[in-house]
């Protein structure tokens, strides 16, 4: 193979990495530095350094892919071996490459100091020779270590000097990534409009060149936005959408940051089973690659979901292995939020003494990098402990120290609530002292402070609605096209659901404890798709499934979607209902009885359907802001699905639990003309589940 297309292949392999696609960078870095290796012609016809400098190169896009892939220790050994014949060739520029990798794998590796110092040497390299896209990356890297270290007037700083240089060269990439960062700080200030703002802007420079791995930050970011100020249905959808992204280029450390962030989510709907499960799933990948600070956020959101639990052992244990990880890496913010947790379990365990020092401890220290809103909630945690527990010494004049700063702070930072709660606290406490005439001023500003967040509450609420009496006017002139929308939005979600949204409910979540799902499939559908028409296969598909919607309103069933040529249906959900099982069997039943009346275009043949169903928990909710989508997620979905694919044509497999929930309704309601039995299948491995007993479901003839 001659010099040029090996070029050609070294392009081939930093495009791949640029756009996300690292497995095939791997292999073709690797293959590139084999068929140097082995191209002795090459090697006498060509200049020696243009080898070595490609050898080089080869080297830095198989470095790149690695750290992409998480593979931290291969990826610094081949940065430390393209530094060796950077220097030996003297090309600062891929010198510069391979340090500023460097510097990106200890920096994964929540080593920020051996970061920083990699990091400068390839600023200092960039800035010699003039390469303004390689000072902006790096200058913009420093700045991310920065924020690690929750010096956020260093990390601004340098995001701003890192986005004008990018801008000024044009720079897409480099602009979205400090775009990222400054949403990021944004983020931290809970300024989260601004930081949405940053977060889309950068999301659509990133769809823009196609860089897969900033599509997939960018998403997570804003799912994570999402999930702070409680828009739980909008962070679902961006946060699978960047699991799915990261799982495709195989990013084990974005795979892991969003699986941890899905369950918080869970966690804030209180489905604290799935909220674990998300969590014990990104602590083992950040285990397997060593990233020390994915495994300590991780574990503080372990901690907080045993916290709610009540559950403070456990709390405890994860939220004190969290402390020792941030400590050892140098991440103080998430050090001080973990003293603080530590401070709330010791203060619901009764233990007020070790909870004061552990509030000071994080008071202090968010004093110290200056993190406004957790010094916010530290004094006024300290505060109210000192007001409530008179078994902490100096309690009367430390409440009123702490309480009045949260009062000063979280007026001067716009938190308004915690100034109003304050206010409140030192009501009580003046209150139990009996100085009275302070505890009516408190009593007073108190009110004060509230009246003033109900009016401006209220007022917010008088703007809905007279933005939703322009809307009615609107309506009013278009009610033809009013009442076609209504009808659609009947169509397409349950009644009750659909009820909830034109009511103006926006967030639509909620946890079901006991409902059957049923999937359906044509059996050998991909064959008989290819024998027919588009036309063809479109109308029968459109009679098939009509006429199990027919059913499934008959049964007082919901179905939530077709794809392709399956068919999911829940029975108990969106209304909980105590004959699910019961109504989904009759169901089933009569589908294959309606299939009889379909026979095959194609074969004059009978269509065969594959039916599986389980019974179990869910969550249901609504999906999408312009296309909406009644949808239901959860383990009962995929197991319900595991038995269609795992049953038989013209057949019903059924779960176990389905089976017992079946039973025990035909026995509490002594139902004994259900005309249903059911023929023990055995327990058989299912993917992803295990071993399963099932059955097969039938009609008693």
């Amino acid at each position: 193979m001659n010099y040029e297309k090996l070029k050609a292949m070294l392009t081939q392999a930093e495009e791949s990495n640029y756009t996300g696609n690292y497995d095939a960078a791997d292999i073709l870095a690797n293959n590139l530095l084999a068929k140097i290796e082995h191209s002795g012609s090459l090697k006498e016809n060509q200049a020696k350094n243009e080898i070595k400098a490609l050898h080089c190169s080869a080297l830095i896009a198989l470095s790149t892919s690695k750290w992409r892939l998480s593979d931290y220790q291969t990826a610094l050994t081949l940065a430390h071996a393209s530094i060796d014949i950077a220097e030996e060739v003297n090309i600062p520029l891929l010198k510069a490459k391979a340090l500023g990798n460097c510097g990106t794998v200890y920096a994964n590796l929540s080593d920020n100091t051996t970061a920083l110092f990699y990091y400068h040497k390839a600023l200092t390299i960039c800035e010699e020779v003039g390469d303004k896209a390689g000072i902006a990356s790096n200058i913009g890297n420093i700045g991310r270590v920065y924020y690690s270290l929750s010096d956020y007037g260093n990390a601004l700083e340098y995001y701003k000097k890192a986005l004008a240089l990018d801008e000024e060269i044009n720079n897409k990439a480099g602009i979205a990534k400090n775009l990222t960062g400054i949403g990021a700080m944004y983020r931290n200030l809970l300024e989260f409009e601004q930081a949405l703002t940053y977060y889309h802007k950068a999301l659509a420079l990133n769809e823009e060149i196609g860089n897969k791995n900033g599509i997939a930050t960018n998403l997570s970011n804003i799912g994570t936005a999402y999930t702070e100020i409680a828009d739980y249905a909008q962070a679902l959808t961006h946060l699978h959408r960047a699991l799915t992204i990261n799982e495709e280029t195989g990013n084990k450390a974005g795979i892991a940051t969003t699986l941890s962030t899905i369950g918080n989510v869970y966690g804030y709907l209180s489905d604290y089973p799935h909220a674990l499960t998300y969590m014990q799933k990104a602590l083992a990948i950040n285990e397997e690659i060593g990233d020390k600070s994915g495994i300590a956020i991780t574990l503080g959101n372990i901690g907080n979901v045993y916290n709610l639990l009540s559950d403070n052992d456990r709390a405890l244990m994860y939220y004190q292995r969290a402390l020792a990880i941030n400590e050892e890496i140098g991440n103080k913010n998430s050090y001080g939020i973990n003293l603080g947790n530590i401070g709330s379990v010791h203060r619901d365990n009764g233990n007020y003494e070790l909870a004061q020092e552990y509030f000071l401890k994080a008071l202090h220290l968010s004093e110290e990098i200056g993190a406004e809103y957790p010094k916010l909630h530290w004094q006024l945690a300290l505060g109210n402990l000192y007001a409530e527990q008179k078994q902490l010494s100096q309690d009367s004049a430390a409440a009123e120290k702490y309480l009045k700063l949260a009062i000063d702070n979280g007026t001067l930072l716009g938190a308004r609530h915690i100034a109003r709660d304050a206010y409140h606290s030192c009501y009580l406490l003046y209150k139990v002292q009996k100085h009275w005439k302070e505890a009516l001023e408190m009593k007073e500003l108190h009110e004060k402070l509230k009246d003033e967040i109900n009016v401006e509450e209220i007022k917010e609420q008088e703007a809905i609605r007279e933005q939703q009496k322009a809307i009615e006017l609107a309506k009013t002139a278009a009610d033809a096209r009013h009442q076609a929308t209504e009808q659609l939005l009947h169509n397409v979600l349950p009644p009750s659901i659909a009820g909830k949204m034109l009511d103006g409910t926006k967030l639509i979540a909620e946890k079901l404890p006991s409902v059957s799902v049923l999937f359906a499939d044509i059996a050998g559908f991909t064959k008989l798709s290819q024998r027919i028409t588009p036309e063809e296969l479109v109308d029968g598909l459109d009679r098939i499934f009509s006429a199990f919607d027919a059913l499934a309103e008959k049964h007082g069933l919901e179905k939530i979607k077709t794809i392709g040529d399956a068919y999911m249906v829940v029975a108990g959900a969106p209304v909980p209902r105590a004959d699910h099982a019961e109504a989904m069997a009759q169901f089933a039943l009569e589908m294959l009885e309606e299939m009889k009346q379909f026979t095959s275009i194609s074969t004059g043949g009978e269509i065969q359907l594959r039916i599986g169903i389980h019974s179990g928990e869910v969550v249901a909710g609504v999906i999408g802001k312009k296309k909406f989508a009644y949808d239901l997620w959860g383990d009962a979905v995929n197991t319900a699905s595991r038995m269609e694919s795992h049953g038989e044509a013209n057949r019903i497999h059924i779960s176990n639990d389905f089976y017992r929930h079946l039973q025990n309704r035909i026995a509490m309601t002594k139902n004994t003309s259900h005309g249903l039995t059911f023929e023990e299948r055995g327990e058989m491995e299912i993917k992803g589940k295990g071993m399963m007993k099932t059955y097969f479901l039938k009609k008693n003839v």
